[in-house]
């Protein structure tokens, strides 16, 4: 029973970044740039959009850290060529809040769901993608907050902006680490809870 469930996490944990990266990509190829469609990343297979950091040891941490209680992750970042969208400011933006908007979509079905089913596994479904679109609306590259953040900024700083991309996974892990993480994400969470008629969130007890 509680191999099935794992099991059961594992997919929906998988299918949850899956869909994030695929709407990132699907707005990306109708707004002009197919990149994501020529390197095979425009699909819902979990195994093209796995990557060893964000989707395997980062949320193993967070599940470690607070017993299982908390965990957020995300998939490899489709790629997305800014400069061949049709207006690449604007428009990087959109591709940006795709994500995001994706996993606040499929949370709403997850609560539809267990209010239908009673499955209250969905309830941490629920969570896992509230938690997602909150974490990746942080202004950090490569996550989508800074995406969002350089389409607002005007040239050049927002090229000088998008070179700490490289630095990204080691801004987040001192976030982790300092404890600051949890305080954009847990109150971001409850936030996008408390408009889905979800009980909040509380890594205690």
């Amino acid at each position: 029973m509680i191999l099935i469930s794992i099991l059961v996490w594992i997919a929906i944990f998988l299918f949850t970044v899956t869909i994030h990266e695929y709407a990132h990509g699907a707005v990306a190829f109708v707004r002009g740039d197919e990149t994501a469609k020529r390197l095979g990343r425009l699909t819902l297979n979990p195994l093209k959009h796995i990557d060893l950091f964000w989707t395997v040891l980062f949320p193993a941490m967070l599940f470690i850290s607070t017993g299982g209680r908390f965990v957020v992750g995300m998939a490899k970042p489709v790629p997305v060529n800014f400069s061949n969208l049709y207006r690449p400011k604007r428009d990087m933006i959109l591709v940006a809040l795709a994500g995001p908007l994706a996993n606040i979509v499929f949370a709403s079905f997850l609560m539809w769901l267990l209010r239908f089913t009673g499955y209250s596994f969905l309830l941490l479904a629920v969570y896992f993608n509230l938690g997602l679109a909150v974490f990746n609306l942080i202004p950090i590259p490569p996550l989508d907050g800074s995406r969002i953040l350089a389409g607002i900024l005007p040239r050049p700083f927002d090229r000088e902006y998008l070179k700490l991309e490289p630095y990204g996974f080691l801004i987040v892990l001192a976030l982790y680490v300092s404890g600051l993480l949890y305080a954009w994400v847990i109150p971001g969470i409850n936030l996008l809870a408390s408009l889905l008629g979800v009980p909040h969130l509380s890594l205690h007890g």
